[in-house]
């Protein structure tokens, strides 16, 4: 089953954007997953393409049209479409590696992209759309947010990565912040590699290496620890 992704928007030359590069470049390229940027003013009902009109009750900006987009969405995901379908949006739950690894081992996705001052909200109901926020900012636009997303989704595709254990040691992937890495050269600037990590003895670097993730989530991000996490002594070498 390959993964295939279709991004409603009124930019799809957004699109492939970065995804057409490096690892995810390489497996679209490859067929590992699939990719349609589909215009959402394809969908409008007038010789003027509208796709939006004025709030109702008044107020600033525009809104996007339900009408308009329950086409759009219709022609890309007929009933029978197992995929979910997504609203990037600053109000949607935001969005998780648990949930992203959820999204990778299924068949893709649906991805509607917002725009002025957002979308009527009767298409959330009528066509199920969840509501995915990928950080506490507002962004011009829901085409940025769709590529985060994919990015992180298509990195977790099997055959993406050349190991798969990239994939799981990493941020969020346990409930923790990565681990400091290090590489060559041995002294940079007068700071050189702990000395566990060259030490060759995997059971001390694997200690090591859960110490400083707990001791980093504990310092950048406590929200992400357990109560019996947060209250466990760790051993910085």
């Amino acid at each position: 089953m390959t993964f295939r992704a279709s991004v409603l928007t009124l930019y799809p030359e957004m699109f492939p954007g970065p995804l057409g590069h490096a690892l995810a470049g390489r497996a679209l390229a490859n067929g590992l997953w699939g990719l349609e940027a589909v215009q959402i003013r394809e969908h409008a009902l007038d010789r003027h393409r509208s796709v939006d009109d004025t709030p109702a009750g008044g107020g600033p900006g525009m809104v996007m049209r339900a009408d308009v987009l329950a086409r759009a969405i219709d022609a890309v995901s007929p009933a029978d479409d197992p995929r979910p379908r997504l609203l990037m949006t600053p109000r949607g739950r935001p969005l998780t590696q648990a949930r992203v690894r959820e999204l990778a081992a299924g068949p893709g996705a649906v991805i509607l992209c917002g725009r002025f001052e957002g979308v009527d909200e009767r298409i959330v109901a009528a066509r199920g759309l969840e509501e995915v926020c990928v950080g506490d900012v507002v962004l011009s636009g829901g085409e940025a947010a769709a590529l985060l997303l994919l990015d992180a989704c298509v990195r977790l595709i099997p055959g993406v990565m050349g190991k798969a254990e990239s994939g799981t040691d990493e941020s969020f992937s346990h409930g923790l912040l990565e681990y400091p890495q290090y590489t060559r050269p041995q002294l940079f600037e007068g700071q050189g590699i702990p000395e566990v990590l060259t030490s060759g003895d995997h059971a001390r670097i694997a200690h090591w290496r859960q110490a400083e993730a707990e001791a980093v989530t504990r310092a950048r991000r406590p929200d992400l620890l357990s109560p019996a996490r947060d209250g466990s002594k760790t051993e910085r070498e």
